[in-house]
């Protein structure tokens, strides 16, 4: 996959051009790529800490489900479990995205195998587990690793997805001033070149229901949150495109352009809950969501057509 670049040809954002674009592409008359000077490069130990100051998509997203949870997840109370399959998932997010050197970088692959057997022990074994604490970094058992290597083979061998990530930017973060709050994002990828824009990859079980999963997921308003950073940060609305590939056989690879309808809708929901979280800071007032009473009545039944003779 390609390695980050983050050098642009021209800015379109009214500062002078970089020094290191080249005059060619500065006046040979095609659209110019989109500045990223923008983004921010950081590890994303140190994202994660500035979220005790910033609002995230992530966080939005528990306050529109039920302001209690943001306000008891904001103060410690509830901690997200690291299950394996995220473990799987953010292998293949750095294999894909930031490419095979940050991935080696980041993970050990393999373990200790059983001498009895001949092979390699599991996961949950003392042995692996030993092994794991003396590497010093996140660990992948071969059947993990070889599940991520199907993965990133999948969404290489797409034709659009490859398109979509053979330039721009992996984990560029964005922190702007958005109605009144400071909210940031870190971004899977930003793709200068025109009709390309933000792009997101997201892994799941079966891609046959992935189009229920983005709005059962939220994952409309995540990307209407990330565009909307950009959009205050460089003045352009981007095209937003998903990714999805299975964690599976057949480890089939999609790729979704998200419409701009859809985008705005959830955009408007967005800004409604960033309302709704200032009046609840403001009294000091958490709701669950869930205080008055609600009527509890039998669906309507779907009319059966009327067969014609």
């Amino acid at each position: 996959m390609a390695h980050p670049r983050t050098c642009c040809r021209r800015h379109e954002c009214g500062r002078p051009p970089c020094p290191r674009c080249p005059e060619g592409h500065r006046s040979s008359g095609e659209p110019a790529p989109l500045c990223l000077s923008f983004l921010i490069r950081e590890p994303a130990a140190v994202y994660h800490a500035k979220a005790r100051d910033h609002l995230s998509s992530h966080a939005l997203a528990d306050f529109r489900r039920c302001p209690l949870l943001y306000r008891r997840k904001r103060q410690g109370l509830i901690t997200e479990p690291d299950r394996s399959a995220y473990v799987v998932g953010r292998a293949a997010h750095v294999l894909i995205l930031e490419g095979r050197e940050r991935y080696r970088a980041e993970y050990a692959v393999g373990g200790p195998v059983n001498p009895r057997t001949g092979e390699p022990f599991g996961p949950t074994t003392k042995a692996f587990q030993k092994w794991a604490a003396r590497c010093g970094k996140a660990v992948l058992g071969d059947a993990d690793a070889a599940i991520v290597e199907r993965m990133a083979g999948s969404v290489k061998d797409h034709i659009f997805a490859r398109e979509l990530l053979a330039d721009g930017v992996a984990e560029g973060v964005v922190r702007v001033d958005y109605d009144g709050h400071a909210c940031q994002g870190r971004l899977d990828w930003l793709n200068p070149i025109e009709d390309r824009g933000i792009v997101d990859l997201k892994t799941c079980q079966d891609i046959d229901g992935f189009e229920a999963q983005v709005s059962d997921f939220g994952y409309a308003h995540q990307l209407a949150f990330y565009r909307e950073l950009v959009r205050r940060a460089c003045g352009h609305a981007l095209p937003v495109h998903l990714i999805a590939v299975e964690k599976r056989e057949p480890f089939r690879c999609g790729v979704w352009l998200i419409d701009d309808v859809l985008l705005e809708a959830a955009r408007i929901e967005n800004e409604q809950a960033m309302a709704e979280l200032k009046r609840c800071r403001d009294r000091d007032a958490w709701p669950t969501g869930y205080e008055s009473l609600r009527l509890l009545t039998t669906p309507t039944p779907t009319p059966t057509p009327t067969p014609i003779n």
